[in-house]
């Protein structure tokens, strides 16, 4: 079975920080009520309906904010978009060892898409609106050996998968919480895995038959 490494999207692949703040402040203001962007973007990986709860938000209006800032997103978001340091490279390294590439993000999964495309990123598998251990069942059932991400969510989600969690601290949580909720191994960015998946990819190779 070829190598299968999992990517997060938002703060491991890609940084779509200005657009979101940008987003959430315009569906503030449609709607009538206090929403920071820039608090938003400085948070990303939650659910987007845990994030309008913390926010303050009623009940009652989450879906409706959910639902416009959706409509916003391909729009606002998509063009202001750009890819982490060693994003690329970090696939291609995966490529280069005949491995299969996945995106397992908690975003709401066409603008997850829209982001892969307008990126011209090519990947095996895409799968959306999964947060924690909930995306351990799409990285078992594609068979992931690793899990990338910057969250702690994501380090869940890698050991609900018995995949190796790989952690990295360009999104919100420090190199003490990643490791705390049980990260192997640490990075400052992607571009480090490239090394550290040639030093590793031995454990991920398939035994030679007796």
């Amino acid at each position: 079975m070829a190598l299968t490494v999992g990517f997060d999207l938002d703060m491991t692949l890609i940084d779509a920080r200005p657009g979101v703040a940008a987003a959430i402040d315009q569906v503030g203001a449609e709607f009538g009520v206090a929403l920071s962007g820039s608090d938003f973007a400085s948070r990303l990986g939650p659910p987007l309906q845990d994030m309008f709860r913390d926010a303050g938000m009623d009940e009652a209006i989450i879906p409706g904010l959910m639902d416009r800032y959706r409509a916003l997103y391909p729009t606002v978001v998509i063009a202001t978009t750009v890819a982490l340091p060693g994003a690329e490279a970090a696939m291609a390294a995966v490529r280069a060892l005949d491995g299969r590439v996945l995106v397992i993000t908690g975003k709401y999964e066409p603008n997850a898409r829209l982001h892969v495309e307008a990126l011209g990123w090519s990947v095996d598998h895409l799968r959306g609106e999964l947060w924690s251990a909930g995306k351990g069942a799409v990285l078992r059932e594609q068979g992931a050996a690793v899990y990338v991400g910057d969250h702690i969510g994501d380090v869940q989600g890698a050991l609900a998968a018995d995949a190796v969690s790989v952690a990295v601290t360009t999104g919100p949580c420090s190199r003490e919480d990643l490791v705390d909720a049980g990260a192997e191994v640490v990075l400052t960015s992607l571009e480090q895995f490239p090394s550290w998946l040639a030093d590793n990819a031995g454990r991920f190779a398939e035994p030679i038959a007796g």
